[in-house]
């Protein structure tokens, strides 16, 4: 049996300020780096053996704090940095619902069918994904921790469940969410699924607005 652990990065500069990122190397908000921490604390309950990131800031840095909690290396993989959102990112959430309110809420129901202007070939993301969690299931570590983005997480379980990359925002991952993919072939089970149980304290006395 092999447990896969996923895990969003930490706030970043551009989530805190509701900017698109995609390849944007943001670095973790000082916020970001409490919400890496706790989830590092939570993470010592799983027998963790191998932590792999996305090359991006935002997630090696989530990654490192876990893994200096876990006493762990930290292996980077460019298979699962973010989706490239093209000429979308640098705008602002905000910006974007006021002029293209259409085109993103069409691309969040179906991105296969509608994709944003110039962004990555999705069917090229798709099989980087697939690539990676082909590897992860042929490696010899039995509980592993993938730290990535929303996008990528996302795309792992359209994977594991076998689902269309059309469902890629038919799940959600909020920042340092946790979820777990349980593969013993040929079953797969989701045993969590963005968990951010480890952030309640947190939430209610120090950032009520998280």
């Amino acid at each position: 049996m092999k447990n896969i652990i996923l895990i969003r990065h930490g706030e970043s500069e551009y989530n805190a300020k509701r900017i698109v990122q995609g390849h944007i190397d943001t670095d973790l908000t000082p916020a970001g780096i409490v919400q890496a921490r706790l989830a590092a604390e939570t993470l010592k309950n799983f027998p963790i053996e191998k932590i792999i990131s996305s090359d991006l800031k935002r997630a090696y840095r989530t990654a490192t704090i876990i893994g200096d909690v876990l006493d762990l290396a930290v292996e980077k993989d460019s298979r699962i940095r973010e989706m490239s959102f093209g000429e979308w990112e640098g705008r602002s959430y905000e910006h974007i619902f006021q002029t293209d309110y259409h085109t993103f809420n069409n691309w969040l129901k179906n991105p296969v069918a509608c994709p944003l202007p110039s962004q990555e070939d999705l069917k090229d993301f798709e099989n980087r994904i697939k690539s990676f969690y082909k590897d992860l299931l042929n490696r010899e570590e039995k509980n592993i921790l993938v730290v990535g983005h929303g996008g990528s997480i996302q795309g792992i379980l359209c994977v594991a469940c076998n689902i269309g990359f059309e469902n890629l925002w038919a799940f959600k991952h909020s920042n340092t969410g946790i979820s777990i993919i349980q593969v013993s072939n040929p079953q797969v089970s989701i045993r969590l699924i963005n968990s951010t149980s480890h952030l309640d304290t947190y939430r209610s006395k120090e950032n009520p607005i998280m």
